[in-house]
């Protein structure tokens, strides 16, 4: 057994010795709203459905309510009000560390339809109301206990259907064939930088999530057919929403763990005072070890991160909100001056590696009227990656080899107007308008003979205009519809796109609902793409500037049925047109943007290249009862893309197909203690690649590939299990959470991909990632 096991059983052991047995109780409370105006609505009845007698208050004139005393575990709730549907929120988990605080809303009544179930922490239904397909909500709960997730949404949502997680090593993730740099990420309902750590350029994804979970409330992850306010996307969407602070008592939380130490804090702004604050900073532990003096390897890496949201009432009709992230993450590693010492090429590289990331955004939401809600925000974002890249010559002289330095930062307007015309219909229509910032640059050599070399070179500035409206329309008391419309367009070169949004649900019975969408999408290409330099004669030109955007039709059929009320199946089948796909010109170039994993594409491209992905996907999907729940997601399908060649070939990202399992129960070891059993396993066609050509790679001393077999093999079905062990014990007044992550605990040994290695004149293999255990310890109070 090693130390860490050790460490791990004693606090084990200590936290479930016995302690006097008491009744331990919390508050719950929260507002209720109009799901589309958002204003408050008095009168309304909120009961606690499974306590012995009932307990239960109604809402006051400002639609808040408080149930004190309520006992701790899982509890259903049960909103109601005259004209509205009634609404079942079940599996409301009750901590004595911290107040429960929700926000519900609850739609507008038009006939005398069921009640409706939403399953609360892991719903049926998108917090959007404007999602009919391809559409989930996720909890914070979920990033926390799901195995392997380490509080990431981008790691929690491989367990989806259609999700494949494109490498160990970091948080990229390909959703239903689509390159992962498809994926938006957007944050109180505006777009954001990609917030992660040790990101590459032109990615979606990193090495660890930036956002907190301290600060998410439940969100929403789409991965096709978005409705009309989403726009720049391909692949998916991860719509972030934040949670308020409790405004009414302090509270904090501590947690250690191999990724960092947090500290969050959260309470009311002044007495007497609706506002709230929230506040997180986590810092490095692996940099805290290293400043202690223990070794860590070769490389030395660092990273630390703020998330924050102020929540400001301004009467009882308006609100601010000032919230934002930011991240600082570097990798710096030196090549030790001994041949002796050296493996492989890789060995003569020093690297100074710097990933930072932020943004800050001011939201406005006032209430003209009982039918009208506005929301703008301004948003200042943007990110800064380099790295600076030196080899060791056969004296052990430095040579410079590459620099990059990549700086993109705009600032960002929007405005959304929220409409309810009548209780079957309701519009939303919005504006966003980017200011882009860029400075670009990146030099580097092929070989030690060669001169530094410049790739791109630029610095400006440009705009980009989005504008929306999309139509909820409920037509019966089983009929609803979406319809809605998109416009992009980049003034860098005026290319644009008018998107039409078409999607529709159909509640066969109480049990079954059948839906339909279809969307035009587009997306801008890595900004850096567009300033790649070419020169000729002397003369510097830009072969990429009047790229056109990336288009893609989507289209999804689904069907849903609730064999019971804990347990659901969903099957969805969709087929995805991608066009005007930026690739090299040529007959026999087999390039495509559609396989770039990082960087930026410095060679001439031309908007003449094509994709399809088509697939069906099956979710059994148990949310919790008796303390147990899984989430079954299988997926089968083919993502192929084709060039000036003519002829389709397989992308870089057709595993074909994909099985994942995660489960979880807790078991109440005695009074106030649970013990929590989590297991995620994963089974998926493998990555595709393109073969090395061995005599070439030989003659050039470096990795060629033989672009004319481009992605014709497949690496080994991947395989991986991970499992999660947790202790939550509560106290009066705290909650505390010891948690063991094993992460590939069979130690599988999966491909990652294959390389010329010089030194040694042959093909090597590289693995991702081996078991790696990792303890946290969290406690709120």
């Amino acid at each position: 057994m090693n130390s860490l096991s050790k460490l791990f059983l004693v606090i084990f052991c200590f936290a479930i010795n016995p302690l006097h047995a008491q009744t331990l109780t919390q508050t719950v409370r929260g507002k209720v709203v109009d799901q589309v105006t958002k204003a408050p609505i008095p009168g309304a009845t909120v009961m606690i459905l499974n306590t012995d007698p009932l307990m239960g208050v109604a809402t006051d004139v400002d639609g808040d309510f408080k149930i004190s005393q309520v006992p701790l575990g899982t509890h259903t709730l049960r909103v109601s009000f005259v004209g509205y549907q009634d609404l079942i929120l079940p599996n409301v988990l009750v901590n004595s560390g911290k107040e429960v605080v929700l926000a519900i809303s609850i739609e507008e009544d038009f006939g005398q339809l069921d009640e409706v179930v939403v399953m609360g922490a892991e719903k049926e239904r998108t917090v959007n109301d404007m999602v009919t397909v391809s559409g989930r909500t996720f909890s914070v709960e979920e990033t926390r206990k799901f195995a392997a997730a380490v509080n990431d949404p981008g790691r929690m949502a491989t367990s989806f259907s259609g999700v494949v997680g494109t490498d160990d090593g970091n948080n990229n993730i390909s959703i239903r064939g689509n390159s992962p740099n498809g994926l938006l990420w957007r944050m109180e309902g505006i777009d954001i930088p990609n917030p992660n750590h040790f990101v590459n350029p032109g990615t979606s994804g990193g090495g660890i999530s930036i956002l907190s979970s301290q600060l998410l409330a439940n969100s929403d992850f789409l991965t096709s057919a978005f409705p009309a306010e989403y726009g720049n996307a391909l692949g998916g969407v991860f719509d972030l929403s934040l949670r308020k602070g409790n405004n009414e008592k302090r509270e904090f939380t501590l947690q250690a763990g191999f990724l960092g130490t947090d500290v969050a804090a959260e309470g009311p702004i002044a007495k007497n005072y609706k506002g709230s604050y929230l506040i997180n900073y986590r810092y490095s532990t692996l940099s805290i070890l290293s400043k202690l003096g223990i070794p860590l390897g070769d490389f030395v890496t660092d990273f630390q991160d703020l998330s924050f949201n102020f929540y400001l009432p301004a009467g009882k009709k308006s609100s601010f909100s000032i919230f934002g992230f930011g991240g600082l993450s570097d990798q710096n590693g030196d090549a030790e001056k001994d041949s002796l010492t050296w493996e492989g090429e890789g060995d003569r590289y020093s690297s100074r590696y710097f990933s930072n990331t932020g943004a800050v955004g001011i939201k406005y939401s006032y209430m003209i009227n009982n039918s009208n809600f506005l929301q703008t925000t301004v948003l200042a974002s943007g990110h800064e990656i380099g790295d600076d890249v030196e080899r060791l010559d056969d004296e052990y002289n430095d040579q410079k080899w590459s620099y990059e330095n990549f700086g993109n930062s705009k600032i960002t307007f929007s405005s959304v107007l929220n409409s309810k015309i009548s209780a079957r219909s309701n519009l939303r229509s919005g504006i966003y308008v980017n200011q882009l910032y860029y400075n670009l640059v990146e030099n580097g050599r092929e070989e030690e003979t060669d001169p530094m070399e410049t790739f791109i070179n630029s610095k400006g500035n440009t705009q980009s205009i989005q504008a929306f409206s999309q139509l909820n329309y409920r037509a019966s008391e089983r009929l609803t519809f979406n319809v809605g419309l998109h416009y992009l367009q980049l003034l860098l070169n005026n290319s644009n796109s008018i998107e039409p949004r078409i999607s529709a649900s159909y509640e066969l019975d109480e049990k079954q609902r059948i839906s339909m969408g279809y969307g035009l999408h587009s997306q801008v290409q890595p900004l850096g793409t567009y300033f790649a330099e070419q020169e000729e004669n002397g003369q510097v030109s830009l072969p990429n500037e009047d790229l056109g955007l990336s288009k893609s039709h989507h289209f999804v059929l689904g069907y849903d049925r609730q064999l019971n009320p804990f347990l659901r199946m969903k099957i969805e089948g969709y087929y995805q047109h991608l066009f005007n796909i930026p690739v090299k010109p040529g007959e026999t170039e087999t390039y495509s943007i559609l396989n770039q994993q990082w960087t930026y594409m410095t060679d001439p491209l031309v908007n003449d290249g094509f994709g399809k992905n088509y697939g069906g996907e099956l979710t059994l999907e148990q949310f919790t009862h008796k303390n147990l729940y899984f989430l079954l997601s299988a997926s089968v399908y083919n993502s192929l893309y084709k060039t000036q060649e003519n002829k389709w070939r397989n992308t870089l990202y057709n595993g074909n197909a994909n099985l994942t399992l995660t489960v979880g129960k807790e078991y109440e070891l005695k009074k106030n203690r649970v013990l929590g059993l989590n297991l995620r396993s994963i089974y998926g066609g493998g990555l595709r690649a393109t073969p090395i050509d061995l005599e070439q790679s030989i003659a050039d001393n470096e990795t060629v590939y033989d672009e004319s077999r481009a992605f014709e093999e497949q690496n080994p079905a991947y395989f991986r299990t991970d499992l999660r062990v947790s202790l939550k014990w509560n106290k009066p007044k705290s909650t505390s959470t010891l948690a063991l992550d094993i992460q590939n605990t069979t130690n599988r040994k999966n491909i990652y991909g294959s390389y010329f290695e010089p030194m040694k004149g042959e093909i090597e293999t590289a693995y991702q990632s081996p078991m790696i255990p990792l303890i946290s310890y969290r406690i709120e109070f």
